[in-house]
Formats: structure tokens, C-alpha cells, sequence
């Protein structure tokens, strides 16, 4: 990788499918899936588009709404000021305590409105800031109308609090509708970049999404009081002045449960079973285009300031790019791994995936630029009409000698003649860990599979995951006899109810998931509770390849490629039950979920709030994603542990 220069921030010279709408189920069909799926749809429902021409956003915090055909309030974007955050790095550790509401609006991002599933009223949800040895409490609030809701805070260990995960049918139960849970942890070891999202079926596809983010901390006691060890400072890491969130993802124009259950059915989105839901089009901090309108994020900064840009891809499909243009980026972390730094043209984020980049505005002509968005197309089966990938905002400051004509929406992405995208073979953390040698290894297959009631699911090996009836599997670790079921019998997988695919280890190991992708799409795998080392990878299937112990990459979303392997080793020493699942969000809906189960006997030993156990009884379907009772694969030869 070519640096643009000796000086770390000197600016590179400048460089100079099928086609089918989506066809919505008959009004009748509509009212049963928004009656067993909700979302309280209405009948009616339209796609209205304004009539405006594209702009941008003076701060960013225009509404972006259309408006409602039945006087719901609107989605507004929060603005700039939900971006561009407050330096609190030198603050003492404190306890930060925060209120989010879900509750279901009107909204349209990109112009075309459609009902939306959102936080405190905005889209993109408030970002959570805090220190590392700060606590945070966190009071989540249902105010849907008739569906339950989980809030999962990706990334985090949370030690000791494995209740607090957020994951539905795993660590909790949804959230009834009128009902609260408060969130009480810390964050122990973990700072960096991150989101939290709704974990519950599909619902974040559908706009329960924000920033979390997590700066490491000197202090030398939390916000308890309790003596604590500062984290060695990583020298490669240049200084910054101001932090700044950039979140993304792709935009679908149909509510999800919709698409879930068109996805899961014999037919399938677009007359193909199997095929996932393609998007209409994408959002950078709220805002999207479509059809030649839309606002765009407007990054109005500072002149000659260095900004840390904290990128997000908070979707359900789509690899995103991101780039600036004129801006050469100055890669420093990776899912909260601090790397060796590299310069890169531009980065792409798989789904749940986040990258830090420095950024200097420190050009002197021009004044705005381009800042771009890309959702790309090679996960998808099928293309739709009318589609717009190509999502912007705008970066905007002062410069001596600033342009006299207006950006060009068609413009393409100038480049540099000597620095190119993100190769992610080429990243190595800053602080080297070599792994330590695997005490366990278990071969992992991932498929799709046809079952007899002409459903298209998911498999990790032979089991497809759903959410079990008014419990989940950390109140059942409240339960002796399931506790001893473990504790008695050998370390391993069992298979529970049928549909709980669970790795157990008993005492603190180092365990080795050879997974081997057989399906024809990619998978980007996140690992609750760990922040697993990605020991190789590689086409094909796993036949005993070398791995790499020295330093191998460390981060919790990974993405393995079509009919390739992956092995990744984590240390089973974190106490709880934990998912292990692809973030495609139709993916996990559809069954490809797996639990790590570490050390049963000491999890039980935290107890659960009774709270849990109580929304665990309003519960009784068990969450949305529920798609049948028994499963009897039709088509593909098992594979067995």
C-alpha cells in the first residue's frame, strides 16, 4: 500500500440483471401479515415520492419526510449536532444515562415514505457516547402498538451481564408492547466504534439503528469506584481534534416483515426461492435519494482540523463503500481494533462491520466535496427498477479559493493516482496478541436448504435456529436440571427443543469454529460476548490448511466468502449464552444462528432480573421470526458434528 506522502497528513494530488418491481401481496394478504408480524400497517399503503428537486441540508436535520396519508407523526433526522460529537475523552468516569423509545412513524428517507420503526422519533436513533470505564444505563421503552422489541449493544462483552446482550430468544425476551427494560452495564475492556440496533426479527432493517461509541479511558477507576487497569496506548494512532459518525445503510421502501415472510415463502421475493430482498436504495445519516431527489448529509467542518470518522454499516444486505473525495483516508481501527495504519482510497463495510479513518480538511480550493455512500450490488440476486445505489452527502468548508459551480450528482469517484481501497488481508492489529493454541476444534457447515413445508432456511449443520416460547436459553440457565444437562455430559454441541444449536464448554478453553461456507452467498458472521482472532481463510472447504497463530486479526464481524472457509478461535472465558449468526438480517430470520454456551454453571450463578423472566411470560410466540413447528429438511445430505 503507496503512502500519498511522508507527511502523515498531506493530501494526494487529485486524480482526475433482471428487471422487476416488487408486487405487493393482495390488501387482504397485507392485513394478515401486519396482524401476525406487528407493524400495525395500514391498508393503502403508498410509496409517495416529493416533487422536489435534490438539495442538501443546511446542518442535516431536515426532517426527510414526505409526510403520512394518515397524519402519523414523521421521522426527523437528528442533525449535525448527533454526528459531530463533543470531546469527553478527559471526563472522570461517571455513570451516562440515557431513554430510547421505540416507537413505530412515518418517515421517508430518501423521499419515498413508508411506515418506519425508529428511536426517540429519529433516524438514525441518538449516539450513545461514553469512556470506557464509564457505566451506562439505559432505559428502552416499547412504545409500538403491538409488537415486542430487544436492543442489542453490538460488540460489547458484557462481562458478568450477559442478560444485558439484548438479543432476543438468547439473553431476553422481547420487550412487550408498554413495557420498559433498563440496560445497567460497563463496557470492561472494550472501546472503539460501534452501534446498537433492534435484535429482534427484522426490525432494524426498518430503522432501529444508532452509534455507540466507546473511547478508551486513563483512568484508574471506573465509574463504581473500583480500581481498574489503564489500556497501553496504541503509538501508531495519530492525534485527532473531533470525532465524527458517519452511519450507513441500505433502504428497502417495503416494511420488513413484508419482505421476511416474501423471502421465506415457496416463491420467494422475485419468482426465485432463496433469493434475498434486493434494496431500493440507501441512506448516509438518515438521509437517501431515489428517483433524482433526496437531501443529502451535509459534513459542514472545520478548515485545516484533523477529524476521526467513525464509519458504520448498519444494514441488512449490502456491502457499502465509503470515500471522500480529494480526501485520502488514514485507516486506524477495525470493529474497535486498533490496526497498523494504512492510507486507502476507500473502505467497503460489510454488514455491522465499522472502520475509523483519519480525515484532514486541509485542501485550499474547492470547498465542498463528495462524500460517498456506495451500496453495492455483488450481494445481490436480481436488480429492481428505478434503483439507486449511489448514496451521497456532501462535505463542506471554507477554502481560499472556493468553486463557483455546483457539485455534479453524476459525477464519479475522482480516485488517486497512488493509493487504492482497503485490502482487508493487509490489516494487523497495532497491539500484537498471538493466539494461543486451541484446546477444541469443531468442524461448522453453513447451507440453505428447502424443508418440507416449502420454506427456504437456514442451517448451521443440520439445526435452523428460531426464538423458543416464552423463554429464552439464559432464564432457562436458571433452571438446575438444564444447568446440569451441561455440566453432567461432555463438552460439545447438543441440540435443544429442535432448534437450538448450542456449543457448550464447561471450564475456560481455546476453541477453534472451522466453518466452511457451502452456500453460494457471502456471510458477514458476528460473535457476541468475543472478539474472536481470524486465524485463516481461504476457497473451498477446510482440509487441515496451516493457521496463522502470530498476531492474527482480531474483530467480531467477519465476512466469509461464497464456498470458502474460515477459522476463527475465541477463548471460551466471557460466562453466558451468546449468538453466533450471520448480520444478513433475512439470514438470521431464516435460521443461521448458533449459540456458544460458556460456562454454564458459573452464568447461573448472575442470576437474570426478574424483569426478564416476567416480559418472558408476556411473551408467548416467542418473537416474530417463528416460522414453524418442527423442521424436516427435504433437500441436502446432513452434516453431523
Amino acid at each position: 500500500m503507496s503512502s500519498p506522502g511522508a507527511e502523515p497528513f498531506k493530501p494526494a494530488a487529485r486524480g482526475g440483471s433482471r428487471l422487476l418491481r416488487w408486487v405487493l401481496v393482495l390488501i387482504a394478504a397485507v392485513v394478515v401479515l401486519a396482524l401476525a408480524l406487528g407493524l400495525g400497517l395500514g391498508l393503502g399503503l403508498k410509496h409517495n415520492s416529493s416533487s422536489s428537486s435534490a438539495s442538501s441540508s443546511a446542518d442535516g436535520s431536515s426532517s426527510g419526510s414526505s409526510g403520512s396519508d394518515n397524519g402519523s407523526q414523521n421521522v426527523t433526522n437528528p442533525g449535525l449536532q448527533n454526528f459531530l460529537l463533543k470531546d469527553i475523552r478527559n471526563d472522570p468516569p461517571q455513570v451516562r444515562e440515557y431513554t430510547l423509545v421505540v416507537q413505530e412513524m412515518m418517515g421517508a428517507p430518501d423521499m419515498v415514505s413508508r411506515p418506519m420503526l425508529v428511536v426517540n422519533g429519529t433516524y438514525p436513533g441518538p449516539t450513545l457516547h461514553a469512556n470506557q470505564n464509564d457505566r451506562l444505563i439505559i432505559h428502552v421503552i416499547n412504545g409500538l402498538t403491538d409488537n415486542a422489541t430487544a436492543i442489542h449493544w453490538h460488540g460489547l462483552y458484557q462481562n458478568s451481564t450477559p442478560f444485558y446482550d439484548g438479543t432476543n430468544g438468547i439473553s431476553q425476551c422481547g420487550i412487550p408492547v408498554n413495557q420498559s427494560l433498563t440496560y445497567n452495564y460497563t463496557f470492561g475492556e472494550f472501546s472503539g466504534s460501534t452501534w446498537y440496533h433492534a435484535h429482534y426479527s427484522t426490525q432494524y432493517t426498518d430503522g432501529v439503528v444508532g452509534a455507540l461509541i466507546v473511547n478508551p479511558s486513563n483512568a484508574t477507576t471506573n465509574a463504581d469506584g473500583q480500581a481498574v487497569t489503564p489500556p497501553a496506548p496504541t503509538p501508531q494512532i495519530p492525534a485527532y481534534d473531533q470525532e465524527v459518525v458517519v452511519i450507513m445503510q441500505d433502504w428497502y421502501h417495503t416494511p420488513s416483515p413484508i419482505v421476511l415472510a416474501e423471502f421465506l415463502s415457496p416463491e420467494g421475493v422475485d419468482g426465485t426461492q432463496g433469493d434475498e430482498p434486493t434494496p431500493e436504495s440507501g441512506t448516509l445519516n438518515g438521509f437517501g435519494q431515489f428517483n433524482g431527489i433526496g437531501d443529502y448529509f451535509n459534513f459542514t467542518l472545520a478548515a485545516n482540523t484533523t477529524y476521526r470518522f467513525r464509519l458504520i454499516n448498519s444494514g441488512s444486505l449490502a456491502n457499502i463503500r465509503f470515500s471522500i473525495d480529494e480526501h485520502p483516508l488514514y485507516l486506524i481501527s477495525a470493529d474497535g481494533v486498533d490496526i497498523v495504519p494504512q492510507w486507502v482510497a476507500g473502505v467497503e463495510l460489510s454488514v455491522a462491520q465499522r472502520y475509523d479513518v483519519i480525515v484532514r480538511t486541509n485542501l485550499t480550493s474547492g470547498g465542498t466535496w463528495w462524500v460517498r455512500g456506495e451500496i453495492l450490488d455483488d450481494m445481490f440476486a436480481y436488480s429492481i427498477p428505478d434503483q439507486n445505489l449511489d448514496q451521497r452527502g456532501v462535505l463542506t468548508y471554507s477554502v481560499p479559493f472556493p468553486n463557483t459551480t455546483a457539485l455534479d450528482p453524476g459525477s464519479a469517484d475522482p480516485g488517486f493516482p497512488d493509493i487504492d481501497d482497503l485490502d482487508t488481508s493487509t490489516l494487523v492489529p497495532a497491539q500484537a496478541i498471538d493466539a494461543p493454541n486451541a484446546t477444541y476444534r469443531y468442524p461448522v457447515t453453513v447451507s440453505f436448504q428447502e424443508t418440507q413445508d416449502d420454506q427456504y432456511l437456514a442451517f448451521f449443520n443440520t439445526t435452523s435456529w428460531e426464538p423458543l416460547d416464552q423463554e429464552c436459553t439464559m432464564t432457562l440457565l436458571q433452571t438446575p436440571s438444564f444447568v446440569q444437562s451441561f455440566t453432567s455430559a461432555p463438552d460439545g454441541p447438543t441440540v435443544y427443543a429442535d432448534s437450538q444449536l448450542i456449543l457448550t464448554h464447561n471450564g475456560i478453553e481455546v476453541v477453534d469454529l472451522l466453518i466452511d461456507n457451502l452456500d453460494e452467498g457471502d456471510h458477514p458472521f458476528h460473535m457476541h460476548g468475543h472478539r474472536p482472532w481470524i486465524m485463516g481463510s481461504g476457497d473451498g472447504r477446510y482440509q487441515g490448511q496451516a493457521l496463522n497463530q502470530t498476531n492474527p486479526m482480531r474483530r467480531d464481524t467477519h465476512l466469509i466468502p461464497h464456498y470458502s472457509w474460515v477459522a476463527l478461535r475465541f477463548v471460551t472465558d466471557n460466562a453466558g449464552m451468546w449468538a453466533f449468526h450471520c448480520h444478513i438480517s433475512w439470514h438470521m430470520s431464516s435460521g443461521l444462528l448458533m449459540q456458544i454456551n460458556n460456562r454454564p454453571a458459573m452464568a447461573a450463578t448472575y442470576g437474570i432480573p426478574a424483569v426478564i423472566t416476567q416480559q418472558c411470560a408476556a411473551d408467548p410466540s416467542g418473537g416474530e421470526a417463528r416460522k414453524r413447528d418442527g423442521l424436516k429438511v427435504r433437500m441436502g445430505a446432513p452434516v453431523r458434528w
